[in-house]
C-alpha cells in the first residue's frame, strides 16, 4: 500500500515528511566525504581509492538529482536499484560506507511503497552486515540478526506511526465535513425558523389589521350614503390602522414587540394593548379584557407572544367562530401568566386543525409561538358550545 502524496513520485511512508530532505543530504554529503576521507588516509590514492571517491562522488550526484527526476512515472524503482547498488558497492569495499545507509534507507523508505521499502531495507542490513563481517575474524551471528531486527521494527514501527497519522487525518476530515454539514443544517433550520415566525406574525398581527381595515370600509360604504360623517370616520380610522399595519411590518421583519409595548415592562401597555386588540371584532361582537391576579412586569418577547396571541385567537374568532361574545382574560399567578381568550362561537373540533384543518395556520402558529418560550398552548373546544384558547409562560421565562 503506497502513500498518497502530493509529491510526485513519492509513494512511501515517509512521503509527507518534506522537511526530511535538506536533513538527509546534509548528513549524506558529510558521512560520505568522511567516509571517503577515512579510506584515502588509511589506503592511500591507488586504483581503488580513485574508484571509492568515484563512487562516492556518484552516490552524492544521484541523491542529489532525485527532485529534477520527480516527474518521471519510472524513476522511484530506477531510482532506488542504482543508489543501492552504488552504496553497496561502496560498502563491500570501505565498510565504513556503512553508515551512509541511515540517509539512504530514509530517502527509499520516502520514495518506494511499504512492501518494496521493507525489502530493500532488509537487504541493505545484510549488506552492512556481510561488510562488517568481511573484516571480523570470526563469524558474529548478532552483526546479522540484531541490525537486521532493528531495521525491520524501524521499519514497522513508522508504518504503524504512519498508519495512525492517516487514521487521525481520516477523523479530522470527516470533523471539518461534519461541522460543515452542522453548519449547512443550522442554516436551513434557522432560516425555515425565521420564515415560520414571520408567517405566523403577519398572520396573527398584520392579518388581524388587514381584516379590521376590510370592516372599516365595509361599514364606511354602508354608512356613506345616509351618514357621511361616521363613513369619513370609519375611513379615517381604517387609514390609521394601515399606517399601524406598516408600523407592526416593520417590526416583524425585525423580530421587535409590538409598538404598543415598546419600552414598557408589561405592568401597563400589556392591557391597553390587549383592549386595542378587540378592533377587530367589529362592533357587532361584545368583547371585554379582563385582568386577574397581581400584574408583575414580564419580559418584552413574553408579552410580544401574549398580545400577537390574542390577536391570532381573536382573528380566528372573526374569520370561523361567529360569536357574539368574546372575553380575553389575562392572569398572573406566582409561578406563570395566562391567556384566555374564550368565544361563544359555533365551536369546531380540534382534531380537526392543522395545515388544512378549519382554523388553518393561526392555531398551529399560536402553539408554536408559545413552545419558542417555554410555553404552552391548549385549545379546548365543542362543535356549538364556543372556543376557549389558553396560553401560558412560566414567569422564570417571562421575568
Amino acid at each position: 500500500m503506497s502513500v498518497q502524496s502530493d509529491r510526485p513520485g513519492l509513494r512511501g511512508i515517509l512521503a509527507p515528511a518534506a522537511r526530511l530532505d535538506a536533513w538527509l543530504q546534509l548528513v549524506l554529503a558529510v558521512m560520505v566525504v568522511t567516509c571517503a576521507a577515512r579510506y584515502v588516509d588509511r589506503h592511500g590514492l591507488d586504483a581503488a581509492g580513485v574508484a571509492v571517491l568515484v563512487g562516492a562522488a556518484c552516490l552524492l550526484l544521484m541523491y542529489a538529482a532525485r527532485p529534477a527526476l520527480a516527474g518521471r512515472a519510472w524513476w522511484p524503482s530506477v531510482w532506488v536499484g542504482l543508489i543501492v547498488s552504488v552504496w553497496t558497492a561502496l560498502t563491500l569495499a570501505a565498510p565504513s560506507f556503512a553508515w551512509c545507509a541511515v540517509p539512504v534507507a530514509f530517502a527509499v523508505l520516502q520514495v518506494v511503497p511499504f512492501a518494496l521499502a521493507t525489502a530493500t531495507v532488509v537487504v541493505m542490513t545484510l549488506v552492512v552486515a556481510g561488510g562488517w563481517l568481511r573484516i571480523t575474524d570470526s563469524v558474529d551471528p548478532t552483526l546479522v540478526v540484531g541490525p537486521v531486527g532493528i531495521a525491520l521494527v524501524t521499519v514497522v514501527a513508522y508504518r504503524a506511526l504512519q498508519r495512525e497519522a492517516e487514521a487521525r487525518q481520516a477523523l479530522l476530515d470527516e470533523l471539518t465535513e461534519a461541522q460543515a454539514d452542522l453548519a449547512d443544517q443550522q442554516h436551513r433550520t434557522g432560516a425555515l425558523a425565521e420564515r415560520a415566525r414571520i408567517s405566523r406574525e403577519i398572520h396573527d398581527s398584520v392579518g388581524q389589521g388587514l381584516s379590521s381595515i376590510n370592516l372599516l370600509l365595509q361599514a364606511a360604504e354602508q354608512s356613506l350614503p345616509a351618514d357621511p360623517v361616521t363613513a369619513r370616520e370609519h375611513v379615517t380610522t381604517a387609514a390609521t390602522t394601515a399606517r399601524e399595519g406598516l408600523d407592526e411590518v416593520r417590526r416583524v421583519v425585525r423580530d421587535l414587540a409590538p409598538s404598543e409595548l415598546a419600552g414598557d415592562g408589561g405592568t401597563a401597555a400589556l392591557p391597553d394593548a390587549l383592549r386595542r386588540s378587540l378592533a377587530v371584532l367589529g362592533p357587532d361582537v361584545a368583547a371585554e379584557v379582563r385582568i386577574h391576579g397581581d400584574p408583575a412586569p414580564v419580559r418584552a418577547d413574553v408579552a410580544s407572544a401574549l398580545v400577537r396571541t390574542a390577536r391570532g385567537a381573536l382573528a380566528n374568532v372573526r374569520e370561523h367562530a361567529e360569536a357574539t361574545r368574546v372575553v380575553v382574560t389575562l392572569t398572573y399567578h406566582p409561578d406563570e401568566v395566562m391567556i384566555d381568550v374564550r368565544d361563544d362561537g359555533r365551536g369546531f373540533d380540534p382534531e380537526q386543525t392543522g395545515a388544512g384543518g378549519l382554523r388553518g395556520r393561526g392555531l398551529s402558529g399560536i402553539r408554536a409561538r408559545a413552545a419558542a418560550l417555554e410555553g404552552r398552548a391548549d385549545v379546548e373546544s365543542v362543535p356549538g358550545e364556543g372556543t376557549t384558547v389558553s396560553v401560558r409562560f412560566p414567569m422564570e421565562a417571562a421575568r
